[in-house]
């Protein structure tokens, strides 16, 4: 099947899901769920390019399985903290704004500012996975080296991200820490091992999608976007925008600690 009908398939189902989660988010007056969808959004993506795929091979399966491995973690760690947190404060924020800037209704802006937003976003962050899986139809299934470092890669990323989460949920969970800084573990390195891991995964996946030629070299957009969005977008500017505000001593451990990539942190 050519890829063009696949991918526009593909946004279609996309398109249908997040109209769906829209209209339960108008029921339940809350937004915050979709970044558990956003990577369960990603493994439906790769299950369906693979299920269109006329012969996948030995990259589609890899792909499809890191795909698989890295999102449904990820979406259950995300809903479980969901139902166990409530409404993030950063959509409440986000929501609130665009409210009061452009006289939107509620469901008006949770359509507009948050799932139309969303999906073209993790569409663009999934090309890697839609595009190498179509691409290793046939022949191109042999993984030669490229694609064994990038599976090494999204493996480290993946046991990053677990690592780093567990570790935030452990300090989380015991009432001596409230209101303090997690600086143990790999978030001594990183302020963001989570986000970190994330992009790791994601540029492992393109590395193995690359060696299929030009279909995975153009999907090094989603890597990047992905990369973008973590460290310069929504991800570690608006976040740490509130640590500073609501954690005595965030402005130290920021000082002393690297923003992304794991570094021994600073002395001083």
């Amino acid at each position: 099947m050519e890829i063009i009908s696949i991918l526009i398939l593909n946004a279609a189902a996309l398109l249908a899901a997040i109209l769906l989660l829209w209209a339960y988010s108008v029921r339940i007056r809350d937004v915050s769920f979709i970044d558990a969808f956003w990577a369960f959004g990603m493994v439906v993506l790769a299950w369906a390019t693979w299920a269109q795929s006329a012969n996948p091979g030995a990259r589609s399966h890899l792909i499809l399985g890191l795909t698989t491995l890295w999102g449904m973690r990820l979406t259950i760690h995300l809903w479980l903290r969901w139902r166990a947190h409530g409404e993030d404060p950063r959509y409440t924020k986000i929501m609130a704004s665009r409210m009061e800037k452009k006289g939107w209704s509620w469901a008006k802006t949770s359509l507009i500012a948050v799932f139309l937003t969303q999906a073209p976003l993790l569409f663009i962050t999934c090309l890697p996975a839609q595009l190498g899986i179509w691409a290793s139809e046939g022949g191109r299934t042999v993984i030669g080296p490229l694609g064994a470092v990038g599976a090494a890669i999204a493996l480290i990323g993946i046991a990053f991200e677990t690592i780093g989460d567990a570790q935030l949920n452990a300090f989380r969970k015991d009432p001596a820490n409230k209101g303090k800084v997690l600086d143990t573990g790999l978030w001594r390195y990183t302020r963001h091992p989570n986000y970190f891991g994330d992009a790791c995964t994601w540029w492992g996946i393109w590395l193995i999608a690359a060696e299929t030629g030009l279909p995975g070299w153009i999907s090094i957009i989603g890597p990047l976007f992905l990369t973008f969005t973590l460290t310069k977008w929504s991800g570690k500017p608006l976040l740490e925008y509130g640590m500073k505000k609501t954690r005595p001593g965030y402005a130290e451990y920021v000082a002393r600690t690297s923003g992304f990539f794991p570094l021994p942190p600073k002395k001083g």
